[in-house]
C-alpha cells in the first residue's frame, strides 16, 4: 500500500512539474505571437559632456520575443567612453567614424608594454629630431632610471591589446568583459551595439545591466520605466544640470547610480588596494559628476603599435585546445565586413550583401551571435526569406526600404518604409521582403545564432526552385509552364535586381 501511495505521489509531482514547465515554455511562446511588429527609434537617450547613449525599449513584445536589447553611442571627437561590462554577450558595429577600443580579458597577459629600452630609443630619436615609434606616455626624463631602475621598469605602461576600429568593424565582446572605447579622429564616433539578454551566458533576469568602474552613470536602459530623454525635455534642462546630482552617502555608499567602486566603504577599499583614501574617493567619483562618456583633455597617449606597421592577430583558435591563453587571448574579436571586396554576394545591378558568422569568427560560436551587413542599390531587392535558426535584429544604417514581415498566420505584422537610424525585428521563421527605395538602402543585421541559416522564397537557391514542377503546379492551380516560369525567372541569390535598380544606384554608394 506504501509504494502505491509513494508512486502515485510521485506521479502528481511528475504531471505539476510537467504544468509548470509546460506552462513557462507557453508564456516563453506566447511572447513571439506578435500580431504588429514596428520600425522604431531610440525611446531613451542620455546626453554627456562628449557624446550620447541611446537605447531602444526592450520591454516592447518584439524585443522580448528576440530576448535582445540594443543601444546607440555616440563619442564626440576626443570622447571617452568609460570602462564597463556588461551581463550579456555583445555585438558592436561601428556606423562612422574611428578611434580605439580595449578589450580586457580576465587572466590575459598585458601584451602591450613598454620598456626600458624603448624609452632610450625614443628619447634618442627625438634628440636626433626624428618621430619616435608608435604611441609613447609623455613626461618621461633621461635619468629617470637610477638605483631604483628595476621598480620603476615595473611601474612602465603595460596593458593588454587595444583595437584600432573604424567604419564597417564588427567586435564580439563576451559577458563580463570590460571595454573602453575613444575617438581620435575628425568625426562623430558611432556604435550600435547589441546585447543577448537572453543568452545561456546571462544568469541575471531578462533586463540588460552595465557595471560602470569609473564616473557616474545614469540609468541606460531605463529600468525606472520612464524615458529619461523625453523627461529632460519636458523639464526643459540643460547643460550640467540635465546630468544629475547622484545622492551619496557617508563612506563611499551612493544612494543613486554610481560605479561600483562607489558601493564599496572607502577605508575598506583603500586596504584592499593598497592606496590612499584620496585615491579611492576620485575612483568612487566622489567628487565627479560627469556621466558615462567624458571629454580627454590633452594629449591620450599609450603603447601601440605604428599604425603604418600594425599587423592585427589573425589566430582563429586552435581546435587542439592548447591552454586559456592560446584559445582565447588571442582570438579574434574584429572583423571589417563594410569592405567591397568581402562581400560574400554581389550582383552589379542589385548590390553586395556580406556576411560574418563563426566559422570566419570562431569568438562568435562562444557567443552564439553572427551579422549580416547589406548594401541595396536603388530599388534592388533582398530577396524575400526567413530565418531558420535566429531572430535578426536589422537597424538601418542609410537610406530607405519598404519592409513587409508576414507571421505564420500569413498576416502582415510589419508594413512601413524603414529610414536611417531606425530598428526593426524580424523573429524567427516569419518572412521578410526588403525592397530599396530610390535612394538605396544599406543596414547591418544581428542575428540570434554564431551560424544563422536562411531559406528564400526567390532566387536561384530558393525554396521554389528546389521543388519539382508538378508539385509547384498543384499546389497553385497552376499548369507546368507557369510552374517552371515561377522556378527560373530569377537567377540570382539574394540581391535581386529591379528594372530600375541600376539607374543610378552604384553612384549612390560609391
Amino acid at each position: 500500500m506504501a509504494k502505491h501511495l509513494a508512486l502515485a505521489f510521485s506521479l502528481c509531482l511528475l504531471v505539476l512539474f510537467q504544468g509548470s514547465l509546460a506552462s513557462r515554455q507557453s508564456s516563453q511562446r506566447n511572447e513571439c505571437m506578435l500580431n504588429r511588429i514596428q520600425a522604431r527609434e531610440p525611446d531613451n537617450r542620455i546626453e554627456t559632456e562628449a557624446g550620447r547613449i541611446e537605447s531602444w525599449d526592450h520591454n516592447q513584445d518584439d524585443f522580448q520575443c528576440a530576448g535582445v536589447a540594443v543601444q546607440r553611442i555616440t563619442l564626440e571627437r576626443n570622447g571617452l567612453h568609460l570602462p564597463s561590462y556588461t551581463n550579456t554577450p555583445r555585438l558592436l558595429y561601428v556606423v562612422q567614424g574611428r578611434g580605439h577600443l580595449g578589450m580586457v580579458f580576465p587572466g590575459c597577459p598585458e601584451t602591450f608594454e613598454e620598456s626600458e629600452q624603448s624609452i632610450e630609443e625614443q628619447q634618442q630619436q627625438q634628440y636626433q629630431g626624428q618621430q619616435g615609434r608608435g604611441h609613447r606616455q609623455q613626461g618621461r626624463r633621461e635619468g629617470q632610471f637610477g638605483p631604483q631602475g628595476q621598480q620603476e621598469f615595473e611601474q612602465l605602461d603595460r596593458h593588454q591589446r587595444v583595437q584600432r576600429i573604424k567604419q564597417g568593424d564588427v567586435i564580439a565582446v563576451p559577458t563580463g568583459a570590460t571595454t573602453w572605447s575613444h575617438n581620435d579622429g575628425d568625426q562623430s564616433l558611432v556604435f550600435v551595439t547589441l546585447l543577448d539578454v537572453s543568452n545561456s551566458h546571462n544568469q541575471l533576469d531578462q533586463n540588460p545591466r552595465r557595471f560602470y568602474l569609473a564616473g557616474n552613470p545614469q540609468d541606460e536602459f531605463n529600468l525606472q520605466g520612464q524615458s529619461q530623454w523625453r523627461q529632460q525635455r519636458q523639464q526643459g534642462q540643460q547643460g550640467q544640470s540635465r546630468w544629475g546630482q547622484q545622492g551619496r552617502g557617508k563612506q563611499g555608499r551612493t544612494q543613486g547610480n554610481s560605479n561600483i567602486f562607489a558601493g564599496f566603504e572607502t577605508q575598506l577599499l583603500a586596504d584592499a588596494l593598497n592606496i590612499g583614501q584620496q585615491t579611492v574617493q576620485q575612483l568612487q567619483g566622489q567628487n565627479d559628476n560627469r556621466p558615462q562618456i567624458v571629454r580627454v583633455e590633452g594629449r591620450f597617449d599609450f603603447v601601440e603599435p605604428p599604425q603604418s606597421q600594425r599587423e592585427e592577430r589573425q589566430l582563429q583558435g586552435q581546435q587542439g585546445q592548447n591552454g586559456f591563453e592560446e584559445v582565447f587571448c588571442h582570438m579574434k574579436i574584429k572583423q571589417n565586413i563594410g569592405k567591397p571586396s568581402l562581400a560574400d554576394v554581389f550582383s552589379p545591378q542589385a548590390g553586395r550583401i556580406s556576411t560574418l558568422n563563426s566559422f570566419g569568427m570562431p569568438i562568435l560560436k562562444f557567443l552564439r551571435l553572427s551579422a549580416e551587413r547589406g548594401f541595396l542599390y536603388n530599388n534592388a531587392i533582398h530577396s524575400p526569406h526567413w530565418n531558420l535558426n535566429a531572430h535578426e535584429i536589422i537597424y538601418v544604417i542609410r537610406g530607405t526600404a519598404r519592409v513587409q514581415v508576414v507571421n505564420d498566420n500569413g498576416q502582415t505584422i510589419l508594413d512601413d518604409q524603414v529610414r536611417e537610424g531606425q530598428l526593426f525585428i524580424v523573429p524567427q521563421n516569419h518572412a521578410v521582403l526588403q525592397k530599396a527605395m530610390s535612394n538605396g538602402y544599406e543596414y547591418i543585421a544581428f542575428k540570434t545564432n554564431d551560424n544563422a541559416m536562411v531559406n528564400t522564397l526567390a532566387g536561384r537557391t530558393s525554396v521554389l526552385r528546389a521543388l519539382p514542377d508538378v508539385v509547384l503546379a498543384n499546389a497553385y492551380q497552376m499548369d507546368r509552364q507557369q510552374a517552371r516560369n515561377l522556378k527560373y525567372n530569377r537567377q540570382e541569390t539574394l540581391a535581386l535586381s529591379s528594372s530600375r535598380s541600376f539607374q543610378s544606384g552604384r553612384q549612390w554608394w560609391e
